[in-house]
Protein backbone atom coordinates (compact mmCIF):
# COMPACT_ATOMS: atom_id res chain seq x y z
CA UNK A 1 0.00 0.00 0.00
CA UNK A 2 1.26 3.48 -1.08
CA UNK A 3 0.78 5.96 1.91
CA UNK A 4 -0.29 9.03 -0.34
CA UNK A 5 -2.61 11.95 1.14
CA UNK A 6 -5.83 11.63 -1.08
CA UNK A 7 -7.31 14.73 -0.47
CA UNK A 8 -3.90 16.89 -1.87
CA UNK A 9 -3.42 14.63 -5.09
CA UNK A 10 -3.18 17.32 -7.68
CA UNK A 11 -5.33 16.60 -10.29
CA UNK A 12 -4.63 13.41 -13.03
CA UNK A 13 -4.90 16.39 -16.02
CA UNK A 14 -1.94 18.77 -14.20
CA UNK A 15 1.47 17.75 -15.08
CA UNK A 16 3.22 16.13 -12.41
CA UNK A 17 5.97 18.00 -10.18
CA UNK A 18 8.49 15.33 -8.26
CA UNK A 19 11.12 16.49 -5.83
CA UNK A 20 14.40 14.99 -5.53
CA UNK A 21 17.01 15.10 -2.89
CA UNK A 22 19.44 12.16 -3.07
CA UNK A 23 19.60 9.91 -6.18
CA UNK A 24 17.17 11.19 -8.18
CA UNK A 25 18.63 14.85 -8.29
CA UNK A 26 21.45 12.73 -10.18
CA UNK A 27 19.44 9.81 -11.57
CA UNK A 28 16.32 10.71 -11.95
CA UNK A 29 15.45 7.97 -14.39
CA UNK A 30 11.97 9.25 -15.50
CA UNK A 31 11.40 11.56 -18.55
CA UNK A 32 11.15 15.45 -17.66
CA UNK A 33 9.81 18.38 -19.44
CA UNK A 34 11.75 21.21 -16.86
CA UNK A 35 14.17 20.94 -13.79
CA UNK A 36 14.58 23.81 -11.03
CA UNK A 37 16.55 24.20 -8.07
CA UNK A 38 13.23 23.69 -5.25
CA UNK A 39 12.88 24.81 -1.32
CA UNK A 40 10.81 22.05 0.64
CA UNK A 41 10.00 23.31 4.46
CA UNK A 42 9.38 21.86 7.48
CA UNK A 43 11.38 18.38 6.14
CA UNK A 44 15.20 18.49 6.08
CA UNK A 45 17.93 16.09 4.15
CA UNK A 46 19.34 13.55 6.37
CA UNK A 47 21.20 10.20 6.71
CA UNK A 48 18.63 7.94 8.39
CA UNK A 49 17.68 5.11 6.77
CA UNK A 50 19.34 1.96 6.31
CA UNK A 51 19.65 0.68 2.72
CA UNK A 52 18.55 -3.22 3.19
CA UNK A 53 18.47 -3.36 -1.17
CA UNK A 54 19.68 0.06 -3.09
CA UNK A 55 23.03 0.23 -1.16
CA UNK A 56 23.56 -2.34 1.41
CA UNK A 57 21.90 -5.90 2.76
CA UNK A 58 19.84 -7.03 5.58
CA UNK A 59 23.14 -8.11 6.81
CA UNK A 60 25.47 -5.04 5.88
CA UNK A 61 22.82 -2.21 5.69
CA UNK A 62 24.16 1.14 3.79
CA UNK A 63 23.05 4.68 5.04
CA UNK A 64 20.78 6.86 2.39
CA UNK A 65 19.19 9.61 2.76
CA UNK A 66 15.40 10.46 3.96
CA UNK A 67 13.33 13.53 4.17
CA UNK A 68 12.98 14.11 8.00
CA UNK A 69 10.55 16.25 9.71
CA UNK A 70 12.04 19.36 10.60
CA UNK A 71 13.82 22.63 8.62
CA UNK A 72 13.89 22.76 5.43
CA UNK A 73 15.56 21.12 1.77
CA UNK A 74 16.80 22.49 -1.07
CA UNK A 75 17.07 20.32 -4.12
CA UNK A 76 15.12 19.88 -7.64
CA UNK A 77 12.17 19.83 -8.64
CA UNK A 78 10.96 17.69 -12.55
CA UNK A 79 8.06 18.49 -14.08
CA UNK A 80 6.63 15.75 -15.88
CA UNK A 81 4.41 15.94 -18.89
CA UNK A 82 0.19 14.99 -17.38
CA UNK A 83 0.51 12.31 -20.17
CA UNK A 84 3.93 10.25 -18.81
CA UNK A 85 2.16 11.38 -14.71
CA UNK A 86 0.86 7.81 -14.47
CA UNK A 87 3.93 5.55 -15.25
CA UNK A 88 6.78 8.09 -13.77
CA UNK A 89 5.18 7.45 -10.29
CA UNK A 90 4.60 3.78 -10.96
CA UNK A 91 8.26 3.88 -12.13
CA UNK A 92 8.96 6.37 -8.72
CA UNK A 93 6.87 3.63 -6.54
CA UNK A 94 8.54 0.67 -7.31
CA UNK A 95 12.48 2.51 -6.95
CA UNK A 96 11.37 4.47 -3.96
CA UNK A 97 9.06 1.74 -2.07
CA UNK A 98 10.90 -1.48 -2.46
CA UNK A 99 10.78 -2.06 1.79
CA UNK A 100 8.14 0.68 2.06
CA UNK A 101 10.27 3.16 4.43
CA UNK A 102 9.17 6.31 2.55
CA UNK A 103 5.68 7.99 2.94
CA UNK A 104 4.48 8.92 -0.38
CA UNK A 105 3.58 12.81 0.01
CA UNK A 106 1.81 15.63 -2.14
CA UNK A 107 3.96 18.63 -0.12
CA UNK A 108 4.61 22.70 -1.86
CA UNK A 109 7.62 23.59 -2.54
CA UNK A 110 9.21 26.88 -3.63
CA UNK A 111 11.02 27.44 -7.06
CA UNK A 112 13.70 29.52 -7.79
CA UNK A 113 11.27 31.63 -9.68
CA UNK A 114 9.05 32.00 -6.45
CA UNK A 115 6.59 29.74 -8.02
CA UNK A 116 4.95 27.45 -5.54
CA UNK A 117 3.90 24.10 -6.93
CA UNK A 118 2.90 20.77 -5.37
CA UNK A 119 5.40 18.05 -5.38
CA UNK A 120 5.38 14.28 -4.96
CA UNK A 121 7.97 13.72 -2.36
CA UNK A 122 9.23 10.41 -0.32
CA UNK A 123 9.66 11.01 3.02
CA UNK A 124 10.88 8.92 5.94
CA UNK A 125 8.69 6.87 8.03
CA UNK A 126 9.81 7.00 11.29
CA UNK A 127 8.14 4.26 12.82
CA UNK A 128 9.55 1.81 9.98
CA UNK A 129 12.65 -0.89 11.07
CA UNK A 130 14.80 1.06 8.80
CA UNK A 131 15.12 4.28 10.02
CA UNK A 132 17.77 4.70 12.41
CA UNK A 133 16.90 8.33 13.14
CA UNK A 134 19.79 10.12 14.34
CA UNK A 135 23.65 8.69 14.24
CA UNK A 136 26.94 10.25 14.92
CA UNK A 137 28.96 10.66 12.18
CA UNK A 138 30.88 7.74 13.04
CA UNK A 139 28.24 5.55 13.37
CA UNK A 140 27.38 6.92 9.83
CA UNK A 141 30.61 5.92 8.45
CA UNK A 142 30.45 2.62 9.42
CA UNK A 143 27.29 1.74 7.67
CA UNK A 144 28.25 4.29 4.74
CA UNK A 145 31.67 2.22 3.89
CA UNK A 146 29.86 -1.40 4.50
CA UNK A 147 27.23 -0.55 2.42
CA UNK A 148 26.62 -2.40 -1.13
CA UNK A 149 23.47 -3.54 -2.61
CA UNK A 150 21.92 -3.21 -6.23
CA UNK A 151 22.74 0.09 -6.99
CA UNK A 152 26.46 -0.08 -6.38
CA UNK A 153 28.51 1.13 -3.35
CA UNK A 154 27.07 3.36 -0.95
CA UNK A 155 30.01 5.44 -0.70
CA UNK A 156 29.34 6.31 -4.13
CA UNK A 157 25.74 7.26 -3.51
CA UNK A 158 27.25 9.76 -0.76
CA UNK A 159 29.66 10.95 -3.07
CA UNK A 160 27.65 11.15 -5.94
CA UNK A 161 24.95 13.22 -4.13
CA UNK A 162 27.80 15.63 -2.57
CA UNK A 163 29.32 16.28 -6.13
CA UNK A 164 25.59 17.06 -7.92
CA UNK A 165 24.72 19.60 -4.60
CA UNK A 166 27.71 21.54 -5.12
CA UNK A 167 27.11 21.83 -9.08
CA UNK A 168 24.09 23.38 -7.99
CA UNK A 169 25.90 25.66 -5.33
CA UNK A 170 24.35 23.66 -2.36
CA UNK A 171 26.32 23.53 0.97
CA UNK A 172 26.11 20.73 2.77
CA UNK A 173 28.56 20.95 5.67
CA UNK A 174 27.42 17.30 7.57
CA UNK A 175 27.73 15.86 3.87
CA UNK A 176 31.26 17.22 3.28
CA UNK A 177 32.04 15.97 5.88
CA UNK A 178 31.00 12.38 5.51
CA UNK A 179 32.36 12.91 2.35
CA UNK A 180 36.05 13.96 3.45
CA UNK A 181 36.11 11.09 6.01
CA UNK A 182 35.42 8.33 3.06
Amino acid sequence: MHQTEEAEIPSQQDDLWVFGYGSLMWRPGFEFIEKHIAQLENFHRSFCILSHVHRGTPEKPGLVLGLDHGGSCTGIAYKVKAQNRTETIAYLREREQVTSVYLERWLPARLASGEEVKVLAYIVDRDHKQYSGTLSNTEKLTFIKQGNGISGPNSEYVRSTYEHLRQIDIEDHDLAQLVADL
